[in-house]
């Protein structure tokens, strides 16, 4: 059977190369964008690159998988793989049930107080992670923050503690990401037919039942979307950490997978073990989504 490769408008199946020639502009821009700097980072990870050898002091040597073998021997790396993926965990989950929530309240309360919300949602969403780590730490401050003050906690210092410091964080993080979620899924519950939200509520069902289950399996795609976002952003929390924590807390008790690189590749100057904890990120991101997105597959979704 021969492929048809040029326009022709008696073909009733889309052209095969016409997708592709529309992309090619942006897969262009993306593969200079993405793929130059991944190979870089990937190429200094198997070569012994210190500040000697920036400094051309001493000569760049060969390392293989030399770099990778040091950084999963080290039991400070799992620790804070192991607290990277907890928080990201609690970030996402927490998340998608904010925006989640708020996306259906939206469809419940009035057009000002809609806009209102809006606003405010979107306030959050525009403000600079560093910014907005900023003013966080001033309202938990334990002199002059009013959280302590209202709460009756006196000098209670949030980022002192490990738990606490991370659940300031993850504060923080919700308030910054769930106006995406809310508007996404706000939109994804707008259009769906409003006949079969009323058949539902006609049979009795709950606000909780008919999310769970009319509105969570036809919104499924965009779901999908909203939480691989999520999982990409939360896992590489940096901003966040670096200013709320001073850099990872006392003792590197707050460090997380990306300020964790930044420390070995700057402030230790190893870069060629920055860069390997680097694409070990990158690795554990790309099999989390194309798992998430092959059980999708598996269970008959169109994505």
């Amino acid at each position: 059977m021969r492929v048809r490769w040029g326009l022709s408008r008696s073909s009733p199946r889309p052209y095969i190369a016409a997708p592709w020639i529309y992309l090619a502009p942006a897969l262009l821009v993306l593969g200079g964008l993405l793929l130059y700097p991944i190979y870089q980072l990937g190429l200094i990870s198997v070569f012994h690159y210190t500040q000697a050898q920036v400094s051309g002091g001493e000569p760049v040597t060969f390392e293989g998988l030399g770099n990778y073998r040091e950084i999963f021997s080290d039991a400070e790396f799992w620790r804070v793989l192991l607290a990277t993926v907890v928080f990201a965990a609690a970030c996402v989950g927490s998340t998608l049930s904010v925006g989640c929530a708020l996306a259906v309240l939206l469809t419940r309360v009035r057009a000002l107080p809609r806009l209102a919300l809006m606003l405010a949602a979107l306030g959050a969403w525009a403000t600079p992670a560093v910014t907005g780590s900023t003013v966080w730490l001033f309202l938990f401050d334990p002199d002059f923050g009013p959280v302590n003050r209202v709460l009756g906690l006196g000098d209670h210092s949030w980022t002192y503690g490990r738990f606490s410091a991370f659940f300031l964080v993850l504060l923080e993080v919700v308030w910054c990401s769930f106006p995406f979620v809310m508007v996404t899924v706000y939109a994804g519950i707008r259009a769906v037919p409003a006949e079969v939200l009323e058949a539902a509520a006609l049979d009795g069902a709950s606000q909780l039942r008919i999310w769970r289950s009319v509105l969570a399996p036809m919104l499924r795609p965009i779901l999908v979307v909203v939480t691989i976002q999520s999982v990409i952003w939360d896992f590489k929390v940096f901003t966040q950490i670096y200013v709320m924590t001073n850099g990872g807390g006392i003792a590197g008790q707050n460090l997380t997978l990306n300020v964790y690189a930044y420390q070995q590749a700057f402030a230790s100057s190893q870069y060629s073990l920055g860069s390997a904890i680097g694409i070990v990120m990158l690795l554990i991101l790309l099999a989390v989504t194309l798992g998430y997105l092959r059980l999708l597959r598996r269970q008959g979704e169109e994505l």
